[in-house]
């Protein structure tokens, strides 16, 4: 029998110190408290990871076998390959000839938190790790309890406790052991490190372990074949943890060491978040290097609630080397985008989803975005999970 793609994962490599970790043993940040990155043979990898290869696999994100990890044996849901819609009547409205939005609604659980916790669990069910935890959202965690599920591990979950039920039901049906803190994501953090049982999990959290983010870079591959193997004007991303932008900002990069893209032709990145949140914007626009805590975060895009972005600095680089921006926007214009997006495209998609459309109409307004500009939008989850958009009534 012929064989398929094989990973040619070859080490870790830290972001800070650039010191190498092996892949065969359990890691989570370097010893100098950097994000560790997986890197790939990427010559060998090109041999095989070609256009034509890649349209005929199947339609997961594990296509793209060669430059992630554990895709000899993964564990899958059928993540991957969401739909880039063409949304024609809302950019219209919006003022852009060709904008776009890929759906990550139509993951399983529902969001794109699927794409980096079935590479993580994949890791981990390989390295022998009985038991997982995270503090999480709601989404994220939602992904790790039905992922774990399915590799036979352990997950708890330690969420916000005005988390909406949804997600409590939906981690606790996949059997996680859900624990509800009151405050936002970092005090939810800060009882995870405090835990007596602590040790004998690992941290699967954002940028805590070096995996999620390979499932998640996976956006930006599947991006680049859906427009023929080249890449927009702009992404507009909803921006909590940054591991979705920092995730196909190193694709981009891989993809072009690898052939699949022309170099020089990256997009501008933008970064949204909520103006009850917004901390990337901050220090964005005060020209800053680093983020600093936001104090007192409240939003109805519960992904954006993220007040202390561990990567802050790696994201405000990447929206500056690609000559992006970051916008923060009002839970007003969140609410109304949301109903834009249900009823001119059919998409019910999430707070977080629906504050880059929100974006897009002010970088428009600013001239910021041309009208001839291919503009993509990231609907990151569905909204059936979060409260109903204020506004709107029900009969």
């Amino acid at each position: 029998m012929e064989r398929g793609p094989v990973s040619t994962l070859e080490w870790l490599e830290c972001t800070a110190c650039r010191a190498a970790s092996r892949v065969d043993v359990l890691q989570g940040v370097c010893r100098c408290g950097g994000f560790l990155h997986a890197r790939y043979r990427l010559e060998e990898a090109a041999r095989t990871l070609t256009p034509a290869a890649i349209a005929g696999r199947p339609p997961t994100l594990w296509r793209y076998a060669e430059v992630l990890p554990g895709s000899e044996d993964p564990i899958s849901l059928g993540e991957g390959m969401t739909p880039l819609h063409r949304a024609r009547f809302v950019g219209e409205a919006v003022g852009l000839r060709d904008l776009r939005i890929k759906d990550e609604s139509l993951n399983p659980t529902g969001s794109f938190k699927a794409r980096g916790m079935a590479a993580a669990l994949t890791m981990a069910r390989r390295l022998g790790v009985k038991r997982v935890a995270l503090s999480s959202a709601g989404n994220a965690g939602s992904a790790a309890a039905a992922y774990g599920a399915l590799a036979g591990i352990g997950v708890d979950l330690f969420l916000p406790a005005d988390t909406p039920e949804p997600f409590r039901l939906e981690a606790a049906a996949y059997g996680a052991r859900v624990r509800l803190v009151p405050g936002d994501l970092s005090h939810c953090a800060r009882r995870m490190r405090e835990d007596p049982e602590a040790s004998t999990w690992l941290d699967l959290s954002t940028h805590r372990e070096p995996y999620r983010l390979e499932g998640k870079k996976t956006m930006g591959y599947e991006l680049a074949e859906q427009l023929g193997w080249r890449l927009p004007s702009a992404i507009v991303y909803p921006t909590g943890g940054g591991l979705g932008l920092l995730g196909m900002w190193k694709a981009f990069e891989e993809m072009e060491e690898i052939g699949l893209l022309a170099p020089g032709r990256r997009p501008r990145m933008v970064a949204v978040q909520a103006s009850g949140c917004a901390p990337v914007v901050r220090a964005f626009e005060a020209g800053a290097a680093e983020t600093a805590p936001w104090d007192d975060p409240h939003t109805s895009a519960l992904g954006l609630r993220v007040p202390a972005p561990a990567a802050g600095a790696a994201i405000l680089h990447v929206l500056r080397e690609s000559q992006g921006t970051a916008v923060a926007v009002e839970e007003a214009e969140i609410a109304s985008a949301q109903l834009e997006l249900a009823r001119g495209e059919g998409i019910l998609a999430c707070p977080e989803g629906a504050s880059t459309l929100a974006a897009a109409k002010r970088l428009v307004a600013a001239g910021w975005l041309a009208p001839a500009d291919q503009v993509v939008l990231f609907n990151t989850g569905t909204g059936l999970k979060y409260r109903a958009p204020a506004g709107l009534r029900v009969p």
